[in-house]
């Protein structure tokens, strides 16, 4: 029954990949369409209010600085608002000032799409902050992430330019993001999650004692979350409190929500190649991946902990450690690996309870960032390798390699050996700096392998803009604010500004005929070359801290 529940999530994904991924071309492909009718009026009222009347093409530099300086933006005035949180309106609870490097963190972490939490949503934040900021952050870090990938993909397919950042932006939260938010948010208040500005509610227990039970703003800010795979939680305990996610439909509904767009990129982008061949190439790559960890996840889990298990007591309910009874193993299972997969970090059971090997699959997703990914990351990085791979496929046989009819050179590669290695870079070396700290090695709470895995897991998930974590990691302290802070800026910045530098050499390329010579990229040849490649790059670069930490805990369970 539990396979059954997950293979009919993904065929429903599967069957709305072509129309999602076709309505998005049609979005930014700049041509006149149909939802024009629709949206334009709305759009051109904002492009002339904010001076854009004349929306030229941009070069990648000036796409690039375009997109920071509007984060820049956004990070100063969530900041103020976190700081000033106590003196401003809609704070019920008489939340007082965020500290600083707190909210430090907490900024960073939501512009950068990452949503790392080190405090809890309901205790930690007021309404206004949780709307004016992180549901706003929510929506734009996921805007400027979705604009950078389809400049992206226009650069490497030889359109005649990368865009107009602020029309994308503009364009991605008018037609994509809000008109979802708001579906998703209508059919979540319908099954019972709370959306409202009154004060937390005081009920009589059983016991008949007092209780205060935290409400708010929660249906808004969780269909963002999930549809901008932004992935912070409303309540500390996340998608597993019942007022986020109160039960399986709406589980299967934040699931879809948060996969559906990332799926669907890979089909946009054949759209835009003019070849819907490569861009289901992608998605099979991309998929081959998914299910392997997810198998790995779902069969660990099922069988229990091994040393409960040597104990007599009966597993035949699996490790439900940690885990919600109304999910159980297969939608648990199914959450924690489509939450890595598209970084986007909400969970709905607590992954510091996986099992060791079941651990292993949002560690490796994180790592490997570019299954499904989050809005455009997953892609843009996918589409990395691909060029890799047709690199190394071509020095195999001595010829000059070509993607999609351009040239690969050496300034490409530098670029992209450089997206590359600032990901395990920033992942490995802060690691090992947490163990020689004393104060990053003060806030681990496991000693032995889990807590190697416990530090690990931490700076995956900022490398990775995910935000989920092993929250037995005592990680609300200086350290460890500034540490993942800088972490997440790196881990976001330093690969898209690479990858756009890229997009920009390739569209000035002049295109190259295609000969018998010419290395397919779009067959099932090389989307197996592709998954080799991603392995064996993923494999080199982590498998001794994974050996180190998950695999030296289950040898220990045996």
């Amino acid at each position: 029954m539990g396979i059954l529940q997950i293979v009919i999530v993904i065929a429903i994904l599967v069957l709305l990949v072509k129309p999602a991924g076709t309505y998005l071309y049609h979005v930014f492909s700049n041509e006149p369409n149909r939802t024009d009718r629709i949206f334009g009026g709305l759009e051109r009222g904002i492009f002339k209010l904010g001076g854009l009347s004349k929306r030229e093409g941009m070069s990648w530099k000036r796409y690039a600085v375009s997109f920071l300086t509007t984060n820049i933006v956004l990070v100063a005035f969530g900041y103020l608002i976190l700081r000033l949180q106590g003196a401003l309106p809609f704070n019920p609870g008489g939340i007082g000032t965020m500290e600083q490097t707190l909210a430090f963190n907490t900024v960073i972490s939501f512009i950068t799409n990452t949503n790392l939490q080190h405090y809890s949503g309901e205790t930690g934040v007021s309404y206004f902050s949780q709307m004016a900021v992180m549901t706003m952050l929510m929506f734009t870090s996921a805007a400027s992430g979705f604009s950078v990938a389809v400049a992206f993909v226009r650069g490497i397919t030889g359109r005649k330019s990368l865009g107009n950042f602020f029309e994308d932006f503009v364009k991605v939260h008018i037609r994509v993001f809000i008109p979802l938010a708001l579906l998703v948010t209508l059919l979540l208040i319908g099954l019972q999650v709370p959306q409202t500005l009154k004060p937390t509610l005081e009920v009589t227990t059983l016991e008949g004692q007092t209780q205060q039970i935290a409400v708010g703003p929660i249906a808004s800010l969780e269909s963002i979350k999930h549809i901008g795979t932004n992935g912070g939680g409303f309540f500390g305990a996340n998608s597993a409190h019942p007022f986020e996610n109160p039960s399986p439909l709406t589980n299967v509904i934040e699931i879809l929500s948060m996969w559906l767009l990332p799926a669907s990129l890979p089909y946009m982008y054949g759209k835009f190649a003019r070849n819907k061949r490569q861009g289901w190439m992608i998605f099979s790559a991309m998929m081959t991946l998914f299910v392997l960890l997810l198998g790995l996840n779902f069969y660990a889990e099922s069988q229990g902990n091994p040393a409960i298990n040597a104990m007599g007591i009966d597993a035949s309910q699996g490790s439900m450690e940690g885990k919600e009874v109304r999910f159980g193993i297969a939608q648990s299972a199914l959450f924690t690996t489509v939450t890595t997969a598209a970084t986007t970090g909400s969970v709905n059971n607590m992954h510091d309870t996986l099992t060791p090997l079941g651990g292993i699959t949002p560690l490796a997703l994180m790592m490997l960032n570019n299954v499904f990914g989050g809005k455009g990351v997953g892609l843009i990085n996918m589409l990395m390798y691909a060029i890799l791979g047709v690199f190394l496929c071509g020095l195999m046989v001595g010829r000059t390699p070509e993607f999609l009819g351009r040239k690969i050179e050496a300034r490409e590669m530098k670029l992209i050996a450089i997206a590359i290695l600032i990901h395990p870079l920033i992942i490995l070396v802060p690691t090992a700096g947490a163990f020689l700290t004393a104060l990053g090695h003060g806030s681990i709470s496991n000693p032995g392998f889990h807590g190697l895995t416990q530090v690990l897991y931490e700076y995956t998930s900022s490398a990775a803009n995910n935000g989920s974590g092993f929250e037995g990691l005592a990680d609300n302290t200086s350290f460890w604010n500034m540490t993942t802070g800088v972490v997440m800026l790196l881990g976001r910045y330093v690969s898209i500004i690479a990858m756009l530098a890229v997009a920009g050499s390739m569209i000035r390329k002049k295109a190259v005929p295609e000969t018998i010579g010419t290395f397919r990229t779009d067959n099932g040849l090389f989307t197996g070359i592709l998954i080799g490649t991603v392995l064996i790059i993923g494999a080199l670069t982590f498998l001794p801290v994974i050996v180190l930490g998950p695999v030296a805990e289950y040898l220990t369970l045996r």
